[in-house]
C-alpha cells in the first residue's frame, strides 16, 4: 500500500524544493545564489516580454530578493559579446538557459532530425541553396559572437511580406542554433548572438553525448529534486519530455531509488516523492511569481496543487481579458492567494498595479487568510519589487476585487 500524504503536506514539500517555503534569506544575492538556483532547477526559462522585468530575472528575485540583474546577465552569458563559463542557451522548457553539465543530455534534442526540423531545413535550402553551411562557416571564422545583422549580406531579405520577410540568414542561424551547429548567447538589449560552440561551451555539443533514451532519463532524474513531489507528467514537463514516456521514466527512477510512489489527497493519481524531499512543517514565505516561474508554467499542476485557474492574457484582445495583460500570482505561505496585473512605468518611475484580484477560496487543507494579512504581505512584496526595479512608488489602479484593500495597505 502506498504512503498517503495530505494536500497541504504535498504543497509544502513542493515549495521547499522550489526554495519558496521560507522567508527570503538576508544578505547579498550574487553568483552563489545564481548557481544554487540553476543547479537545483536545471534551467531558467527565457521570454522577451519586458512589461515588468524579463522572465529570467523574476524567479531569482522571488526566492532571494533584490539583486543586480547585470550580474546575473554576466553569469548567464558572460561579458557583452562574450560567453559564459557556467551556462548555455537552448530548448529546455521552451527557450532556456541551463548549466553546462546538461549539455550531454541536450545533445540528442539538438541532433534529432524531427519531421518539422527536416522541413525547416528543406525550405531554407529551396530559398537559398547552400546558405546554411555558408552562414555556419562565417560564424566559425569570426573572432567572436555575431548578431544576425552582421551576416545579412550573405542573402539579403527580399522585402516582401511573406515568411521570408525576416531574411533567410536569420532562419539559417536559427536552424543551426536549434540543431547544435552554432551556440547562442545574448548581447546588449537581450539580442541573440551566434557563436562557435567550441568557443562558447569549451567543447563540442557531441562531447560525452547521451543516447536519446539515456538523455531523457537523465533529464527526468534532474527534475525530481527540482520539484520534490509531483505526478510523472509534472516531472516530464520540467524539460518538456514526451508525455508518452512519463510512465517508463518514472518507473526507472523508482527502481533506482531516486523516488517512491505515494498517494496525495485530492490528486486522483499516483505521485512520485523524490528521495531526500522533506516537509518543512510550515510554509512562511511570500513571493510574486511570474507566468514562467516553475511553480506556474505547468498549468495543470498549478490548478491541482494551488486551486488556481491561470492563463497568460498577453495575446488575448484587451476587451476579452479577465484579469489583465501580465498577471503574476501571489504566493503567501502554502497558498496562492491573489494575482496582480503589473507594469513597470520606467518613465514615471512607478510600479503600476493595473488590477488586483483576490482568489475566491482557500485551497484544500488550508484556511482562508484574512484580507488584512494578505494586503499587508502583498504591500511589502510590492515595495520590495519597486525598490529592486528602481521605481519610486507603487500606484494601484482601482480595478479588481482586491484593489481597494491593497491601496489602503500601501498607505498604512
Amino acid at each position: 500500500m502506498m504512503p498517503r500524504l495530505g494536500a497541504a503536506e504535498a504543497r509544502r514539500i513542493f515549495l521547499a524544493a522550489q526554495g519558496l517555503a521560507r522567508r527570503r534569506p538576508t544578505g547579498r544575492v550574487g553568483e552563489r545564489q545564481f548557481r544554487e538556483y540553476l543547479d537545483r532547477q536545471g534551467l531558467l526559462q527565457l521570454d522577451t516580454v519586458n512589461v515588468l522585468a524579463r522572465a529570467h530575472y523574476l524567479p531569482i528575485f522571488s526566492r532571494y530578493g533584490a539583486y543586480d540583474t547585470a550580474e546575473l546577465d554576466r553569469y548567464l552569458w558572460g561579458d557583452p559579446d562574450g560567453h559564459s563559463a557556467h551556462c548555455f542557451e537552448h530548448w529546455g522548457h521552451e527557450a532556456s538557459v541551463m548549466p553546462l553539465d546538461l549539455l550531454p543530455a541536450l545533445h540528442s534534442r539538438m541532433a534529432g532530425q524531427t519531421p518539422q526540423r527536416v522541413r525547416f531545413r528543406e525550405s531554407i535550402e529551396r530559398e537559398a541553396p547552400g546558405l546554411i553551411e555558408q552562414v555556419r562557416r562565417a560564424v566559425l571564422d569570426a573572432p567572436g559572437a555575431l548578431p544576425a545583422s552582421r551576416l545579412e549580406h550573405l542573402a539579403p531579405a527580399s522585402g516582401g511580406t511573406g515568411w521570408w520577410d525576416h531574411g533567410a540568414v536569420k532562419w539559417a542561424l536559427e536552424y543551426l542554433f536549434h540543431s547544435g551547429g552554432l551556440a547562442a548567447t545574448r548581447g546588449r538589449h537581450f539580442a541573440r548572438l551566434y557563436d562557435d560552440p567550441v568557443r562558447a561551451w569549451g567543447r563540442e555539443a557531441s562531447d560525452g553525448a547521451l543516447a536519446p533514451d539515456q538523455a531523457g532519463q537523465a533529464l527526468f532524474d534532474r527534475s525530481l529534486p527540482a520539484s520534490g513531489i509531483g505526478t510523472p507528467k509534472d516531472f516530464v514537463d520540467h524539460f518538456r519530455l514526451p508525455i508518452n514516456q512519463s510512465a517508463r521514466l518514472a518507473d526507472s527512477a523508482v527502481e533506482r531509488g531516486l523516488a517512491t510512489w505515494v498517494e496525495v489527497e485530492g490528486w486522483g493519481e499516483p505521485a512520485l516523492l523524490a528521495a531526500g524531499a522533506t516537509d518543512p512543517g510550515r510554509a512562511t514565505g511570500a513571493a510574486l511569481l511570474n507566468p514562467f516561474d516553475p511553480v506556474c508554467r505547468y498549468r495543470e499542476r498549478l490548478l491541482r496543487m494551488f486551486g488556481m485557474h491561470y492563463r497568460i492574457e498577453i495575446y488575448t484582445p484587451e476587451a476579452k481579458r479577465e484579469y489583465g495583460y501580465y498577471t503574476l500570482p501571489f504566493l503567501l505561505g502554502d497558498q496562492v492567494v491573489g494575482r496582480l496585473d503589473l507594469k513597470a512605468d520606467r518613465k514615471a518611475k512607478a510600479l503600476l498595479v493595473q488590477a488586483a484580484w483576490r482568489e475566491a477560496a482557500p485551497v484544500a487543507g488550508a484556511r482562508r487568510r484574512s484580507d488584512d494579512d494578505v494586503a499587508a504581505a502583498l504591500a511589502d512584496e510590492l515595495r520590495l519589487a519597486a525598490g529592486w526595479l528602481r521605481l519610486g512608488e507603487v500606484i494601484v489602479v482601482p480595478r479588481g476585487t482586491f484593489a481597494g484593500a491593497l491601496a489602503d495597505a500601501l498607505m498604512a
